[in-house]
């Protein structure tokens, strides 16, 4: 390690040890067959949408499914899934809550008493915060444990890359140029954590015009091929901007939308397991 390191590996190309993954187990009684990150580069892009919708689609597929809501700030898993606290525990840890489909989800707001009250913490209480989700949880038998990151390449991706032994990480984008240059962070971070890329996914792609069916692009042109192909990365999912998943979402219903737009990012992350 360099003198003049400052520990924020997220900017810096130096192999040193402190950039080695250490591995931590999860707790004893957990059952966690693979990891999956669900990481954007900047946040508003749907990435926590994008996360729950995937844990949907694997329960749909017959595997069972966990959110870990790492985005201790501005978490939004329980909301998206209708789902309160208090999460309960023993002496052994804690359980997670389950949805009205049976994923298991574990976030912050589950263990606040007010959940608007704001989490206002420092980076490493935070990332201790993820460390206990991981550790001190008991996810008692999940085929797919998704990871709900916060946005960027901060403190929390780097605590998770380096503590969770995770299996391959979905990109969130959206389709403006500005986020092609956001998502290459991410790509870099990943590639020097040496953890997989399994895609992007590019969320609120178009809107379908209710009267003609014609695809209209909110943002301009997609540029998310151009970034998969820059990076040798497969495009996932187009996901476009759908009022009804909206509504869906609002009224933490998030099961019960039946839209398939994830299909493709469901079987990607479904080979892990052979």
């Amino acid at each position: 390690m360099s003198e003049a390191c400052n520990h924020d590996c997220s900017h810096c190309n130096a192999n040193c040890e402190s950039r080695a993954p250490q591995h931590e187990p999860p707790h004893a009684k957990s059952h966690i067959k693979k990891v999956i990150g669900v990481v954007s580069g900047k946040g508003g892009v749907g990435k926590s949408m994008t996360g729950a919708m995937l844990a949907v689609s694997m329960r749909r597929l017959g595997y069972k499914a966990g959110i870990l809501d790492a985005d201790i700030t501005g978490p939004s898993i329980p909301k998206l899934f209708g789902v309160h606290g208090p999460a309960q525990g023993t002496e052994e840890g804690i359980y997670p809550v389950k949805s009205h489909t049976g994923i298991d989800i574990m976030s912050i707001n589950l263990l606040l008493e007010d959940e608007e009250a704001p989490v206002v913490w420092r980076g490493p209480v935070i990332a201790g915060a993820v460390k206990q989700f991981w550790q001190d949880v008991i996810w008692e038998d999940v085929d797919f444990l998704f990871v709900d990151m916060p946005p960027g390449t901060g403190d929390v991706p780097l605590t998770v890359f380096q503590t969770l032994p995770v299996d391959g990480i979905i990109i969130v984008s959206s389709p403006q140029e500005l986020v092609g240059m956001i998502v290459g962070k991410a790509v870099q971070m990943a590639q020097m954590m040496n953890v997989p890329i399994l895609g992007i996914v590019e969320n609120m792609s178009y809107a379908v015009c209710p009267d003609c069916g014609k695809h209209i692009q909110v943002f301009g042109d997609s540029h998310v091929d151009e970034t998969g192909a820059k990076y040798g990365l497969p495009v996932l999912a187009k996901m476009p901007i759908d009022p009804e998943l909206a509504k869906e979402a609002d009224a933490g219903m998030i099961e019960t939308f039946s839209g398939e737009y994830l299909d493709g990012a469901a079987k990607a992350v479904a080979k892990l397991l052979g």
